[in-house]
């Protein structure tokens, strides 16, 4: 995997634009003192953020970058939390291999979050190979589509000019309506934009018969090409510019150097039995991976509900056509560090009420 975005510097610097306190924590890589085993070290970008009621927290976006390997003492970040007054600090480890380490680190303090930030499952496929390569395994509907896009005369660019910002907005408020959604503010989009580099966050749009029907928001980052944000018009879903927005999209991190698409999230992953056992003493029912050598806790969230996943079908659907061979990468989840009981009881107990109602 690339090296995580939302623990990039750049990331950092969008997240204080729009008011967030930030911190980061690091230590300078070290030599293993086990033999072949190369360097390792610690580093954790901090977003502090604030509730209602119970007030502050941590979170640690696809984070802490750590290598199995990392001897950190946890003090100093459970430190910091303590000092900014911060109820718990969420993280999210790369592997299980790192959440083990974490939790005979932290001990009993670890929970499992009552909910995941970010997806557990993500979709990121290898570009390095030919585009006759990709078309070739990617389903023949998928393939279809965007023939058929083009045959229709789509035509797809970026740009990150102010016109067509206001268009990526445009299609965003339509897009929330339709999913019964709320997204982010417009302010938060445009700090976005103008933070991070144009050469790292780019615009693209579809545009037909003159008026844009279609657009996405894309990372170019670490030889990874990040798929971030997408809206599209209630009208002209017979074009598919869905399909045509991503392929030329693929196309353009190819020419970059990029050898990795990473098409965000998706929900591959059997629906979790609520029967099964808890696993390592929290509440999280596990179901069995169909990918080797991993497992999914996913009974934090209480399990996932019938139309959580159904919300999820057609997404993935359509990610999973681009290459249906390829699987997911599954992180562990998110989890919580409890800095203040009290605090977060409250927290935990409000969730509740929220879900219930």
């Amino acid at each position: 995997m690339a090296k995580e975005f939302l623990q990039s510097s750049e990331w950092k610097n969008f997240q204080a634009s729009v008011g967030r306190k930030t911190f980061n924590i690091s230590t300078s890589p070290q030599p293993s003192p086990y033999k072949g085993e190369g360097e390792f070290g610690f580093r954790a970008n901090i977003i502090e953020h604030k509730l209602a009621i119970v007030g502050k927290y941590f979170y640690i976006p696809r984070g802490p970058i750590m290598s199995a390997e990392a001897k950190f003492d946890f003090n100093e970040l459970i430190n910091l939390a303590k000092k900014n007054k911060a109820g718990w600090i969420r993280i999210e480890p790369e592997t299980e291999e790192i959440l083990k380490i974490i939790e005979n680190t932290v001990g009993a303090d670890l929970v499992s979050a009552p909910h995941d930030v970010q997806p557990k499952e993500i979709f990121v496929i290898d570009i390095a190979k030919s585009e006759d390569d990709l078309l070739a395994e990617m389903k023949p509907k998928t393939r279809y589509n965007i023939k058929l896009a083009e045959k229709k005369g789509l035509k797809i660019f970026n740009n990150n000019d102010e016109k067509y910002i206001k268009e990526f907005l445009r299609l965003t408020k339509i897009m929330a309506k339709r999913q019964g959604i709320n997204p982010h503010a417009e302010n938060y989009y445009r700090k976005m934009l103008e933070t991070i580099s144009g050469d790292i966050l780019k615009l693209y749009f579809a545009q037909y018969q003159g008026k844009i029907i279609a657009a996405n928001l894309v990372i170019f980052f670490d030889k990874t090409c990040i798929y971030l944000h997408g809206a599209s018009d209630d009208n002209f879903r017979n074009v598919m510019a869905p399909y045509l927005l991503q392929w030329k999209q693929i196309c353009d991190a190819k020419k970059a150097d990029c050898v990795q698409y990473d098409f965000g999230g998706v929900k591959n992953s059997p629906h979790p039995n609520p029967l099964l056992s808890k696993e390592r003493g929290r509440n999280a029912e596990e179901s069995p991976s169909p990918y080797q050598g991993r497992s999914l806790p996913a009974g934090r969230q209480g399990g996932r509900r019938p139309d959580e996943v159904n919300s999820w079908q057609g997404i993935t659907k359509f990610k999973l056509g681009f290459s249906p061979k390829t699987a997911p990468t599954i992180f562990p989840g998110s989890y919580d560090i409890i800095v203040d009981n009290k605090k977060y009881l409250v927290y935990k107990i409000l969730q509740k009420l929220k879900n219930i109602f």
